[in-house]
């Protein structure tokens, strides 16, 4: 059976645009009959979630776009979102600040699962079995898992001087949707692509575009979709968006986000960050603690730095 989902979803990737917006809209219309049109766009500005929304619009002009202000955002983004403000935009925040997570919980680096993992050692008793089953794979029956461990290139991170969580985007971005869903009763389309993370095909296998059955329902109608198809139906319908990407960035998520910064050729981030917007490097470096963490994630941030560590996969 999973190989029969497999080469579907092969399939499905190998599509033209034009026949992946039509997928896309029937899952579209799907999510909104069976949510009686109580349904919403979760909208962040950047590139995937604009393209999103103006699909979804084509169909459904009224369906709300919800921005989640998490103050992370980089200004370009902000000045395109505000665009929206007279088109059904509804703004949310989150009850902390990017300042108070970090402080609880840790900094998101390397990636969400390992992320994740380092904190629960970090938390646990002594000799819990999640402890053991981070450090080593093998869990409580006997068994071994590899990808239940933290990876032997992060262990260090474990007992270092800094706080390491995944928490951040729960409490940042999920949290306020969350309610936002439970006091609407709208339930969210996203654009998320299954090209992002072996974490995202797996749900997708799992689950399809639309999960109805999650704890967390959502409709992820862009899921067969490449970055490729997104700047190809943006150039096609001459859709307007965030003028950051013309900045040389390839993603506008949270502007101190870790996760990942390992892996990205050329200049990080962290060191675009500084040509672009000097004012935000400084202040994250120098008042949340990023230049310590960086220094020990070993991710270089000044321009003529070379990377400390080798890029990898996680």
């Amino acid at each position: 059976m999973a190989e029969i989902e497999m080469r579907q979803l092969k399939q499905r990737l190998a599509l033209s645009l034009d026949e992946k917006i039509k997928y896309s809209i029937d899952r579209i219309m799907e999510w909104y009959a069976y949510w009686g049109g109580l349904v919403y766009v979760a909208f962040s500005g950047g590139k995937d979630s604009t393209v999103l929304a103006h699909l979804v619009r084509s169909v459904y002009p009224d369906v709300p776009l919800v921005f989640c202000n998490t103050g992370l955002e980089f200004p370009e983004s902000i000045k395109f979102i505000n665009k929206f403000k007279d088109k059904n935009l509804i703004i949310l925040k989150p009850k902390k600040t990017y300042q108070e997570v970090i402080d609880l919980y840790g900094y998101p680096i390397v990636s969400k699962k390992q992320a994740q993992y380092i904190h629960e050692v970090r938390v646990a008793r002594s000799n819990t079995a999640t402890k053991r089953l981070r450090l080593t794979g093998w869990t409580s029956k006997g068994t071994y898992s590899q990808i239940d461990k933290i990876s032997k290139k992060w262990l260090y991170l474990v007992d270092s001087p800094i706080k390491v969580s995944d928490r951040c985007c729960n409490v940042m971005k999920k949290s306020p949707a969350k309610t936002y869903s439970k006091k609407t009763g709208r339930m969210a389309y996203t654009g998320i692509m299954v090209g992002e993370g072996k974490r995202r095909e797996l749900t997708y296998l799992q689950n399809g575009c639309n999960s109805y059955d999650l704890k967390t329902p959502n409709s992820k109608p862009l899921a067969i979709w490449t970055e490729k198809n997104i700047w190809e139906y943006i150039k096609r319908f001459n859709v307007a968006y965030s003028k950051i990407y013309d900045k040389g960035y390839a993603r506008t998520g949270c502007i101190y986000c870790g996760f990942g910064v390992h892996l990205e050729k050329g200049l990080n981030r962290f060191q675009r960050l500084k040509q672009t917007h000097p004012a935000r490097w400084k202040y994250c470096m120098d008042k949340l603690g990023l230049r310590e963490v960086m220094k020990v994630y070993g991710v270089p941030i000044e321009e003529n730095q070379m990377c400390l560590r080798l890029n990898e996969n996680i």
